[in-house]
């Protein structure tokens, strides 16, 4: 189990780090407001996968080898910057991407797997995450404990926030969708600012040095 005196550290730090903006919550945002609530859910369920993905990857010494691997890393980050690139220049292209029935896609199977599908990738894309988790989780964890098991514990409980989070984020973006997508002007401004905001994230993950090992 978590120590208490590791949960009143780790959380509150771990809630900083999860709500700053960044592309995992920029496309539950975007699915929530284009598909729908469940969209978005799955969105940040698919975020919260590959958060355990990372901690996975942390434990069995992946994330290792990806901050000591200056070449691993950077195929991994441009792999992330292109699924960015994708997904920012297929929405500004796209004229009917939020061109819809605000109530049609609710309960369509196809968009929420699809949502699930394309956040994983996001997540697991950015080899940041990976570093960050082998260089953040380590902090709290005890020097007599169990550190396999307590890096799954911080990346379940990591995961848990992220999730609730970001179904903060789906409710809110649920909540104003209609009025957001009942005017072309809105729909087509809303379109472009996603599409951009990618574009951009894409361009300052390209940017990014990998972090010293």
């Amino acid at each position: 189990m978590i120590e208490l005196s590791t949960l009143l550290t780790f959380v509150p730090a771990a809630l900083v780090i999860i709500i700053s903006p960044g592309p995992d919550t920029l496309y539950v945002l975007t699915q929530s407001i284009k598909s729908g609530h469940l969209a978005g859910l799955s969105a940040g369920l698919g975020t919260a996968s590959g958060v355990l993905v990372h901690t996975a990857a942390a434990v069995f010494g992946l994330a290792a080898l990806l901050k000591t691997s200056a070449l691993l890393y950077t195929i991994i980050k441009y792999l992330g910057v292109l699924y960015l690139f994708f997904l920012g220049v297929q929405m500004l292209r796209n004229d009917d991407e939020f061109n819809m029935d605000v109530d049609a896609l609710d309960d369509d199977d196809d968009s929420v797997m699809e949502s699930y599908k394309k956040a994983v990738v996001v997540n697991i894309s950015n080899p940041k995450v990976a570093v960050f988790v082998l260089a953040f989780f380590p902090q709290f964890i005890p020097s007599q404990a169990n550190v396999t098991l307590q890096m799954i514990l911080l990346g379940v409980l990591y995961a848990i926030l992220s999730l609730s989070y970001l179904s903060g984020v789906t409710l809110f973006a649920a909540h104003i969708r209609r009025k957001l997508l009942e005017s072309p002007l809105t729909r087509r401004a809303v379109r472009y600012a996603s599409g951009s905001v990618l574009l951009g994230f894409g361009a300052k993950l390209a940017f990014e040095k990998r972090p010293l090992p």
